[in-house]
Protein backbone atom coordinates (compact mmCIF):
# COMPACT_ATOMS: atom_id res chain seq x y z
CA UNK A 1 0.00 0.00 0.00
CA UNK A 2 1.62 3.04 -0.98
CA UNK A 3 2.36 6.00 1.69
CA UNK A 4 -0.34 8.61 0.63
CA UNK A 5 -3.12 5.56 0.74
CA UNK A 6 -2.06 4.73 4.04
CA UNK A 7 -2.01 8.33 5.27
CA UNK A 8 -5.50 8.58 4.56
CA UNK A 9 -7.45 5.92 5.96
CA UNK A 10 -5.55 6.62 9.19
CA UNK A 11 -6.56 10.70 8.67
CA UNK A 12 -8.70 11.46 11.81
CA UNK A 13 -11.74 13.17 10.01
CA UNK A 14 -14.66 14.03 12.43
CA UNK A 15 -17.07 11.23 11.65
CA UNK A 16 -13.84 9.02 12.39
CA UNK A 17 -13.25 10.44 15.57
CA UNK A 18 -16.65 9.76 17.23
CA UNK A 19 -17.15 6.26 15.43
CA UNK A 20 -13.81 5.31 17.43
CA UNK A 21 -14.72 6.81 20.06
CA UNK A 22 -18.24 5.00 20.35
CA UNK A 23 -16.04 1.37 20.00
CA UNK A 24 -14.10 2.58 23.10
CA UNK A 25 -16.21 4.07 26.01
CA UNK A 26 -19.33 5.13 24.16
CA UNK A 27 -19.84 1.26 23.39
CA UNK A 28 -20.63 0.53 27.13
CA UNK A 29 -23.24 3.15 26.63
CA UNK A 30 -24.66 1.61 23.66
CA UNK A 31 -24.93 -1.76 25.31
CA UNK A 32 -26.62 0.17 28.14
CA UNK A 33 -29.03 1.26 25.75
CA UNK A 34 -29.55 -1.53 23.60
CA UNK A 35 -29.65 -3.99 26.51
CA UNK A 36 -26.98 -6.19 25.66
CA UNK A 37 -24.01 -7.04 23.32
CA UNK A 38 -23.97 -3.89 21.04
CA UNK A 39 -22.78 -5.83 18.38
CA UNK A 40 -25.27 -8.96 18.91
CA UNK A 41 -27.45 -7.38 16.37
CA UNK A 42 -30.18 -10.87 16.83
CA UNK A 43 -33.46 -10.21 17.69
CA UNK A 44 -35.91 -7.37 16.47
CA UNK A 45 -36.33 -5.94 19.77
CA UNK A 46 -34.08 -6.46 22.84
CA UNK A 47 -35.18 -7.76 26.20
CA UNK A 48 -35.41 -3.97 27.03
CA UNK A 49 -33.25 -1.21 28.47
CA UNK A 50 -32.16 -1.91 32.56
CA UNK A 51 -34.47 -0.99 35.41
CA UNK A 52 -38.11 -1.88 33.63
CA UNK A 53 -40.73 -3.04 34.59
CA UNK A 54 -40.00 -0.50 37.86
CA UNK A 55 -42.71 -2.76 39.81
CA UNK A 56 -45.04 -5.87 39.01
CA UNK A 57 -47.30 -5.14 35.99
CA UNK A 58 -50.91 -5.68 35.59
CA UNK A 59 -50.67 -5.73 31.83
CA UNK A 60 -47.64 -7.38 29.63
CA UNK A 61 -49.29 -6.48 26.61
CA UNK A 62 -51.66 -3.41 25.09
CA UNK A 63 -54.06 -3.10 22.06
CA UNK A 64 -55.24 0.22 21.85
CA UNK A 65 -58.47 0.28 19.67
CA UNK A 66 -57.71 3.51 17.75
CA UNK A 67 -61.04 5.57 16.42
CA UNK A 68 -59.92 7.63 14.15
CA UNK A 69 -61.89 11.15 13.63
CA UNK A 70 -63.09 11.70 17.26
CA UNK A 71 -66.10 9.41 18.03
CA UNK A 72 -69.16 11.98 19.67
CA UNK A 73 -69.08 11.36 23.24
CA UNK A 74 -72.67 12.24 23.79
CA UNK A 75 -74.25 10.21 21.39
CA UNK A 76 -72.20 7.22 22.48
CA UNK A 77 -71.62 7.23 25.59
CA UNK A 78 -72.78 10.07 27.68
CA UNK A 79 -76.15 10.12 28.19
CA UNK A 80 -77.89 13.51 29.21
CA UNK A 81 -81.82 13.46 29.45
CA UNK A 82 -81.44 17.71 29.77
CA UNK A 83 -80.26 17.84 26.02
CA UNK A 84 -83.29 15.37 24.86
CA UNK A 85 -85.62 18.30 26.71
CA UNK A 86 -84.16 21.34 25.59
CA UNK A 87 -83.21 20.29 21.98
CA UNK A 88 -82.69 22.85 19.87
CA UNK A 89 -82.69 24.99 22.39
CA UNK A 90 -79.47 27.46 22.87
CA UNK A 91 -76.68 25.68 25.14
CA UNK A 92 -76.00 28.86 27.86
CA UNK A 93 -73.23 30.75 27.87
CA UNK A 94 -72.66 30.48 31.36
CA UNK A 95 -71.74 26.88 30.42
CA UNK A 96 -69.68 27.85 27.33
CA UNK A 97 -67.36 29.88 29.25
CA UNK A 98 -64.31 30.38 26.96
CA UNK A 99 -64.22 26.81 25.47
CA UNK A 100 -61.98 26.79 22.84
CA UNK A 101 -63.60 25.67 19.64
CA UNK A 102 -61.94 25.01 15.91
CA UNK A 103 -62.68 27.88 13.02
CA UNK A 104 -65.53 26.01 11.68
CA UNK A 105 -67.87 27.06 14.63
CA UNK A 106 -65.93 29.17 17.15
CA UNK A 107 -68.69 32.08 15.09
CA UNK A 108 -71.48 30.50 15.26
CA UNK A 109 -74.67 32.85 16.19
CA UNK A 110 -76.50 30.26 18.11
CA UNK A 111 -75.03 27.40 19.51
CA UNK A 112 -78.36 24.66 19.21
CA UNK A 113 -78.30 21.75 21.40
CA UNK A 114 -78.76 18.23 19.39
CA UNK A 115 -79.38 15.15 21.53
CA UNK A 116 -78.07 11.64 20.95
CA UNK A 117 -79.49 10.34 17.98
CA UNK A 118 -80.12 6.96 19.08
CA UNK A 119 -81.85 6.20 22.66
CA UNK A 120 -79.14 4.96 25.37
CA UNK A 121 -79.08 1.40 27.01
CA UNK A 122 -78.52 -0.25 30.32
CA UNK A 123 -76.25 -3.20 30.01
CA UNK A 124 -74.85 -5.62 32.14
CA UNK A 125 -75.08 -6.26 35.97
CA UNK A 126 -73.53 -2.97 36.34
CA UNK A 127 -76.25 -1.23 34.55
CA UNK A 128 -73.55 1.03 32.51
CA UNK A 129 -75.58 2.99 30.60
CA UNK A 130 -74.27 3.03 26.32
CA UNK A 131 -76.04 3.59 23.47
CA UNK A 132 -78.42 1.25 21.45
CA UNK A 133 -75.89 1.62 18.57
CA UNK A 134 -73.25 -0.39 20.16
CA UNK A 135 -75.05 -3.72 21.36
CA UNK A 136 -72.08 -5.61 21.85
CA UNK A 137 -70.12 -3.74 23.67
CA UNK A 138 -72.81 -3.07 25.88
CA UNK A 139 -72.30 -6.91 26.20
CA UNK A 140 -68.81 -6.61 28.04
CA UNK A 141 -69.96 -3.39 29.70
CA UNK A 142 -69.05 -5.16 33.11
CA UNK A 143 -65.13 -5.63 31.73
CA UNK A 144 -65.14 -2.47 31.60
CA UNK A 145 -64.54 0.88 33.03
CA UNK A 146 -66.37 4.23 31.27
CA UNK A 147 -64.31 7.00 31.64
CA UNK A 148 -66.42 10.23 30.91
CA UNK A 149 -63.50 12.86 31.60
CA UNK A 150 -61.18 12.84 29.50
CA UNK A 151 -60.33 16.33 27.81
CA UNK A 152 -57.65 17.61 25.87
CA UNK A 153 -56.04 21.52 24.34
CA UNK A 154 -56.27 19.75 20.84
CA UNK A 155 -58.87 20.76 18.55
CA UNK A 156 -57.75 19.34 15.26
CA UNK A 157 -57.42 16.27 14.13
CA UNK A 158 -53.45 15.45 13.50
CA UNK A 159 -52.43 17.22 16.79
CA UNK A 160 -55.06 15.56 18.49
CA UNK A 161 -53.50 12.04 17.77
CA UNK A 162 -50.47 12.88 18.09
CA UNK A 163 -50.85 14.43 21.15
CA UNK A 164 -52.43 11.03 22.38
CA UNK A 165 -50.14 8.64 20.87
CA UNK A 166 -46.73 10.83 21.95
CA UNK A 167 -47.33 13.16 24.30
CA UNK A 168 -46.45 16.50 22.24
CA UNK A 169 -48.93 18.03 19.71
CA UNK A 170 -45.70 18.73 17.48
CA UNK A 171 -44.42 15.74 15.35
CA UNK A 172 -41.38 13.80 16.21
CA UNK A 173 -41.73 12.15 19.67
CA UNK A 174 -41.49 8.59 20.43
CA UNK A 175 -45.00 6.84 20.48
CA UNK A 176 -46.47 5.38 22.79
CA UNK A 177 -46.08 2.13 21.64
CA UNK A 178 -42.21 3.03 21.26
CA UNK A 179 -42.17 4.03 24.40
CA UNK A 180 -43.26 0.67 25.89
CA UNK A 181 -41.33 -1.90 23.81
CA UNK A 182 -37.91 0.32 24.77
CA UNK A 183 -38.58 0.26 27.90
CA UNK A 184 -40.14 -3.62 28.22
CA UNK A 185 -38.70 -5.45 24.82
CA UNK A 186 -40.59 -8.64 23.39
CA UNK A 187 -41.52 -11.84 24.30
CA UNK A 188 -41.03 -13.20 20.98
CA UNK A 189 -38.14 -13.07 18.38
CA UNK A 190 -40.60 -13.86 15.50
CA UNK A 191 -43.22 -11.17 15.41
CA UNK A 192 -42.38 -7.38 15.67
CA UNK A 193 -42.99 -6.00 19.18
CA UNK A 194 -44.93 -3.46 17.98
CA UNK A 195 -47.33 -3.56 14.89
CA UNK A 196 -49.73 -1.23 13.35
CA UNK A 197 -53.01 -1.97 10.99
CA UNK A 198 -54.87 0.69 9.48
CA UNK A 199 -58.61 0.89 8.38
CA UNK A 200 -61.27 2.93 7.18
CA UNK A 201 -64.92 3.29 6.89
CA UNK A 202 -65.71 1.95 3.39
CA UNK A 203 -67.46 4.94 1.82
CA UNK A 204 -63.78 6.81 2.91
CA UNK A 205 -66.46 9.69 4.57
CA UNK A 206 -63.29 10.40 7.11
CA UNK A 207 -60.78 12.79 5.45
CA UNK A 208 -57.83 12.10 8.14
CA UNK A 209 -54.64 10.52 6.42
CA UNK A 210 -52.77 8.46 9.65
CA UNK A 211 -49.06 9.46 9.68
CA UNK A 212 -46.30 7.22 10.01
CA UNK A 213 -45.53 9.24 13.12
CA UNK A 214 -48.09 8.40 15.21
CA UNK A 215 -46.75 4.86 15.86
CA UNK A 216 -42.81 6.37 14.99
CA UNK A 217 -39.66 6.21 17.42
CA UNK A 218 -38.84 10.07 17.24
CA UNK A 219 -35.69 9.94 19.09
CA UNK A 220 -35.08 6.77 20.15
CA UNK A 221 -33.70 4.09 18.02
CA UNK A 222 -35.48 3.21 14.57
CA UNK A 223 -35.58 -0.48 16.02
CA UNK A 224 -38.60 0.40 17.89
CA UNK A 225 -40.66 2.18 15.69
CA UNK A 226 -43.85 0.23 14.69
CA UNK A 227 -43.93 -2.12 12.01
CA UNK A 228 -47.37 -1.55 9.97
CA UNK A 229 -49.29 -4.57 8.22
CA UNK A 230 -50.66 -3.66 4.64
CA UNK A 231 -54.26 -4.50 4.64
CA UNK A 232 -53.71 -5.72 1.07
CA UNK A 233 -51.25 -8.03 -0.67
CA UNK A 234 -47.98 -9.27 1.65
CA UNK A 235 -48.51 -7.54 4.95
CA UNK A 236 -44.95 -6.45 5.00
CA UNK A 237 -43.49 -5.35 1.28
CA UNK A 238 -40.40 -7.08 0.10
CA UNK A 239 -41.15 -10.17 2.98
CA UNK A 240 -41.51 -12.60 -0.36
CA UNK A 241 -38.47 -13.89 -1.69
CA UNK A 242 -38.33 -12.34 -5.48
CA UNK A 243 -38.87 -15.56 -7.96
CA UNK A 244 -35.73 -17.74 -8.38
CA UNK A 245 -34.21 -16.97 -5.29
CA UNK A 246 -34.43 -20.17 -2.39
CA UNK A 247 -34.69 -19.58 1.28
CA UNK A 248 -31.48 -20.80 2.20
CA UNK A 249 -29.64 -18.48 -1.13
CA UNK A 250 -32.04 -15.64 0.84
CA UNK A 251 -30.27 -16.76 4.43
CA UNK A 252 -26.96 -16.76 2.56
CA UNK A 253 -27.05 -13.39 1.53
CA UNK A 254 -28.71 -11.85 4.54
CA UNK A 255 -25.43 -13.85 6.42
CA UNK A 256 -23.46 -11.79 4.20
CA UNK A 257 -24.80 -8.19 4.67
CA UNK A 258 -25.39 -8.92 8.25
CA UNK A 259 -21.22 -9.26 8.92
CA UNK A 260 -20.70 -6.37 6.58
CA UNK A 261 -22.96 -4.70 9.23
CA UNK A 262 -21.73 -6.10 12.15
CA UNK A 263 -17.92 -4.79 10.72
CA UNK A 264 -19.69 -0.88 10.26
CA UNK A 265 -21.01 -1.02 13.58
CA UNK A 266 -18.07 -2.80 15.37
CA UNK A 267 -16.24 0.97 14.17
CA UNK A 268 -18.60 3.27 14.50
CA UNK A 269 -21.19 2.05 17.10
CA UNK A 270 -24.04 3.67 15.49
CA UNK A 271 -26.81 1.91 16.85
CA UNK A 272 -29.12 2.18 13.46
CA UNK A 273 -26.66 -0.02 12.39
CA UNK A 274 -27.74 -2.79 14.99
CA UNK A 275 -31.50 -1.81 14.11
CA UNK A 276 -30.74 -2.40 10.29
CA UNK A 277 -29.58 -5.87 11.03
CA UNK A 278 -31.77 -7.07 13.56
CA UNK A 279 -34.84 -5.85 10.54
CA UNK A 280 -33.18 -8.00 7.92
CA UNK A 281 -33.01 -10.78 10.58
CA UNK A 282 -36.57 -10.04 11.64
CA UNK A 283 -37.76 -9.64 8.28
CA UNK A 284 -36.38 -13.27 7.22
CA UNK A 285 -38.08 -15.32 10.04
CA UNK A 286 -41.30 -13.09 9.48
CA UNK A 287 -41.22 -15.14 6.18
CA UNK A 288 -42.64 -18.32 8.60
CA UNK A 289 -44.46 -16.61 10.98
CA UNK A 290 -46.39 -14.20 9.19
CA UNK A 291 -48.18 -15.85 6.66
CA UNK A 292 -49.10 -18.43 9.49
CA UNK A 293 -50.61 -15.53 11.73
CA UNK A 294 -52.88 -14.65 8.99
CA UNK A 295 -53.95 -18.15 7.83
CA UNK A 296 -57.76 -18.38 9.65
CA UNK A 297 -58.09 -22.23 8.44
CA UNK A 298 -57.08 -23.47 12.21
CA UNK A 299 -59.59 -20.29 13.70
CA UNK A 300 -63.28 -22.13 14.71
CA UNK A 301 -66.78 -21.04 13.11
CA UNK A 302 -67.72 -19.99 16.43
CA UNK A 303 -64.39 -17.27 16.80
CA UNK A 304 -64.97 -16.03 13.14
CA UNK A 305 -68.78 -15.44 13.73
CA UNK A 306 -67.75 -13.83 16.94
CA UNK A 307 -65.92 -10.84 15.32
CA UNK A 308 -68.43 -10.55 12.93
CA UNK A 309 -68.72 -10.87 9.04
CA UNK A 310 -66.60 -8.35 7.68
CA UNK A 311 -63.65 -10.41 9.68
CA UNK A 312 -63.08 -12.15 5.98
CA UNK A 313 -62.80 -8.72 4.46
CA UNK A 314 -58.73 -7.69 4.10
CA UNK A 315 -58.29 -4.51 5.56
CA UNK A 316 -61.57 -4.42 7.62
CA UNK A 317 -61.05 -3.38 11.32
CA UNK A 318 -62.95 -6.61 11.89
CA UNK A 319 -59.96 -9.04 10.43
CA UNK A 320 -57.18 -6.86 12.51
CA UNK A 321 -59.25 -7.55 15.42
CA UNK A 322 -58.74 -10.81 15.22
CA UNK A 323 -55.12 -10.65 13.74
CA UNK A 324 -54.55 -8.45 17.06
CA UNK A 325 -55.39 -10.99 18.86
CA UNK A 326 -53.31 -13.80 17.15
CA UNK A 327 -50.08 -11.10 17.26
CA UNK A 328 -50.60 -10.88 21.10
CA UNK A 329 -50.97 -14.66 21.87
CA UNK A 330 -47.60 -14.96 19.53
CA UNK A 331 -45.79 -12.44 21.70
CA UNK A 332 -46.11 -9.07 20.48
CA UNK A 333 -45.91 -6.70 23.23
CA UNK A 334 -48.65 -3.38 21.37
CA UNK A 335 -50.60 -3.46 19.18
CA UNK A 336 -51.97 -0.05 17.53
CA UNK A 337 -55.46 -0.57 15.18
CA UNK A 338 -56.06 2.55 13.82
CA UNK A 339 -59.88 3.00 12.25
CA UNK A 340 -61.38 6.32 10.75
CA UNK A 341 -64.74 7.62 10.02
CA UNK A 342 -65.89 8.86 12.82
CA UNK A 343 -65.43 12.72 11.74
CA UNK A 344 -69.41 13.50 11.42
CA UNK A 345 -69.64 16.86 10.63
CA UNK A 346 -71.93 16.59 8.04
CA UNK A 347 -73.32 13.06 7.72
CA UNK A 348 -73.54 12.44 12.11
CA UNK A 349 -77.36 11.20 11.44
CA UNK A 350 -76.37 8.86 8.83
CA UNK A 351 -72.31 7.82 8.99
CA UNK A 352 -72.29 7.48 12.94
CA UNK A 353 -74.39 4.38 12.84
CA UNK A 354 -72.55 2.86 10.17
CA UNK A 355 -69.75 3.40 12.13
CA UNK A 356 -70.27 1.77 15.23
CA UNK A 357 -71.70 -0.91 12.78
CA UNK A 358 -68.34 -1.08 11.66
CA UNK A 359 -66.42 -1.53 15.12
CA UNK A 360 -68.94 -2.64 17.86
CA UNK A 361 -69.09 -6.14 17.38
CA UNK A 362 -65.12 -6.84 16.44
CA UNK A 363 -64.12 -4.57 19.45
CA UNK A 364 -66.31 -6.72 21.91
CA UNK A 365 -64.75 -9.59 20.30
CA UNK A 366 -61.52 -9.63 20.54
CA UNK A 367 -62.21 -8.04 24.71
CA UNK A 368 -64.32 -11.86 24.89
CA UNK A 369 -61.83 -13.58 22.47
CA UNK A 370 -58.98 -12.33 24.99
CA UNK A 371 -61.01 -12.98 28.21
CA UNK A 372 -62.04 -16.87 26.85
CA UNK A 373 -58.44 -17.53 26.78
CA UNK A 374 -57.28 -16.38 30.17
CA UNK A 375 -55.53 -13.18 28.39
CA UNK A 376 -57.57 -10.52 29.37
CA UNK A 377 -56.31 -10.45 32.50
CA UNK A 378 -53.21 -9.48 31.61
CA UNK A 379 -54.14 -7.48 28.52
CA UNK A 380 -54.95 -3.95 28.48
CA UNK A 381 -57.49 -2.63 25.81
CA UNK A 382 -58.10 0.65 25.11
CA UNK A 383 -60.46 2.35 22.70
CA UNK A 384 -61.01 5.96 22.10
CA UNK A 385 -60.09 8.91 19.60
CA UNK A 386 -58.44 12.42 19.18
CA UNK A 387 -61.39 14.14 21.33
CA UNK A 388 -64.69 14.08 21.43
CA UNK A 389 -67.98 16.08 19.41
CA UNK A 390 -69.33 19.37 20.41
CA UNK A 391 -72.80 19.06 22.24
CA UNK A 392 -74.64 21.53 19.91
CA UNK A 393 -74.94 21.09 16.27
CA UNK A 394 -73.17 21.77 12.91
CA UNK A 395 -74.48 22.90 9.60
CA UNK A 396 -77.18 24.77 7.90
CA UNK A 397 -79.08 26.87 10.25
CA UNK A 398 -82.19 25.34 11.58
CA UNK A 399 -81.06 21.66 10.30
CA UNK A 400 -77.76 20.54 11.64
CA UNK A 401 -76.59 17.25 10.54
CA UNK A 402 -73.38 17.09 12.40
CA UNK A 403 -70.84 17.92 15.32
CA UNK A 404 -67.43 19.79 15.40
CA UNK A 405 -64.78 18.80 17.22
CA UNK A 406 -64.26 19.10 20.76
CA UNK A 407 -61.69 18.79 23.55
CA UNK A 408 -62.98 19.95 26.57
CA UNK A 409 -64.75 16.89 28.15
CA UNK A 410 -65.24 13.57 25.61
CA UNK A 411 -65.14 9.62 26.81
CA UNK A 412 -62.71 6.50 25.93
CA UNK A 413 -63.16 3.21 27.49
CA UNK A 414 -60.15 0.50 28.75
CA UNK A 415 -60.63 -2.97 29.64
CA UNK A 416 -58.41 -5.75 31.36
CA UNK A 417 -55.01 -5.73 32.28
CA UNK A 418 -55.52 -4.32 35.74
CA UNK A 419 -58.39 -2.06 35.36
CA UNK A 420 -61.85 -2.08 36.71
CA UNK A 421 -64.66 -3.89 35.00
CA UNK A 422 -68.40 -2.48 34.98
CA UNK A 423 -67.06 1.45 36.44
CA UNK A 424 -67.47 4.65 35.07
CA UNK A 425 -65.30 7.06 36.22
CA UNK A 426 -65.63 11.09 35.90
CA UNK A 427 -69.13 12.85 35.14
CA UNK A 428 -69.91 15.85 33.25
CA UNK A 429 -72.63 18.57 33.02
CA UNK A 430 -76.20 18.36 31.83
CA UNK A 431 -74.77 19.03 28.44
CA UNK A 432 -71.97 17.16 28.13
CA UNK A 433 -69.88 20.30 28.02
CA UNK A 434 -67.63 20.58 31.54
CA UNK A 435 -66.21 17.70 33.05
CA UNK A 436 -67.84 18.00 36.74
CA UNK A 437 -66.03 15.36 38.47
CA UNK A 438 -62.49 13.43 38.27
CA UNK A 439 -61.02 15.02 34.93
CA UNK A 440 -57.93 12.75 33.44
CA UNK A 441 -55.89 14.61 31.09
CA UNK A 442 -54.13 13.29 27.60
CA UNK A 443 -51.20 12.69 30.00
CA UNK A 444 -53.01 11.14 33.32
CA UNK A 445 -53.86 8.44 30.24
CA UNK A 446 -50.71 7.99 29.43
CA UNK A 447 -49.08 7.78 33.19
CA UNK A 448 -51.64 5.18 34.02
CA UNK A 449 -51.20 3.07 30.61
CA UNK A 450 -47.25 2.85 31.37
CA UNK A 451 -48.34 2.24 35.10
CA UNK A 452 -50.64 -0.73 34.06
CA UNK A 453 -47.39 -1.93 32.18
CA UNK A 454 -45.29 -1.45 35.82
CA UNK A 455 -43.60 1.70 34.62
CA UNK A 456 -43.24 5.03 36.81
CA UNK A 457 -44.04 7.76 33.80
CA UNK A 458 -41.67 10.07 35.84
CA UNK A 459 -38.77 7.98 35.85
CA UNK A 460 -39.08 6.73 32.21
CA UNK A 461 -36.74 8.91 30.04
CA UNK A 462 -34.58 9.32 27.33
CA UNK A 463 -31.59 11.86 27.27
CA UNK A 464 -31.57 13.91 23.77
CA UNK A 465 -30.68 17.60 22.71
CA UNK A 466 -29.17 18.25 26.53
CA UNK A 467 -32.69 17.14 28.10
CA UNK A 468 -34.44 14.38 29.61
CA UNK A 469 -37.82 13.82 27.98
CA UNK A 470 -40.78 11.56 28.55
CA UNK A 471 -43.55 10.32 27.31
CA UNK A 472 -46.08 12.60 29.73
CA UNK A 473 -43.16 15.56 29.01
CA UNK A 474 -43.35 17.06 32.66
CA UNK A 475 -47.20 16.10 33.55
CA UNK A 476 -49.38 13.47 33.84
CA UNK A 477 -50.74 11.73 37.13
CA UNK A 478 -51.90 7.75 37.38
CA UNK A 479 -56.10 7.84 37.60
CA UNK A 480 -56.28 5.19 40.82
CA UNK A 481 -60.04 5.45 40.26
CA UNK A 482 -59.53 3.01 37.48
CA UNK A 483 -57.33 0.66 38.57
CA UNK A 484 -58.52 -2.43 39.97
Amino acid sequence: MTNPMREQISRITRRAFFGKSATGLGTAALATLLGRQASAGSGSVPPGVGGYPHFAPKAKRVVYLWQGGAPSHSDLFDPKPVMARMAGQEIPESVRGTTRLSTMTSGLKKYSIVPAIKPYKKYGKSGLEITSMMPHIGSIADDITLVRSMNTEAVNHAPGVTFFLTGAQVPGRPSLGAWLTYGLGCDTDNLPAFVVMTSSDKGKTCGQLFFDYYWGSGFLPTRYQGVRFRGAGDPVPYLTNPEGVSRSSREKLLEGIAELNRTHLNDYGDPEIDTRIAQYEMAFRMQSSVPNLLDFSNEPKNILDMYGPQVHEPGSFARHCLIARRLLEGGTRYVQLMHSGWDQHSNLFTQLEKQCEDTDQPSAALVKDLKQRGMLDDTLVVWGGEFGRTPFGQGPEGKPNGRDHFGRAFSLWMAGGGVKGGHVHGATDDFAWNIRENPVHVHDHQATILHLCGIDHERMTYRYQGRQFRLTDVHGKVVQGILA
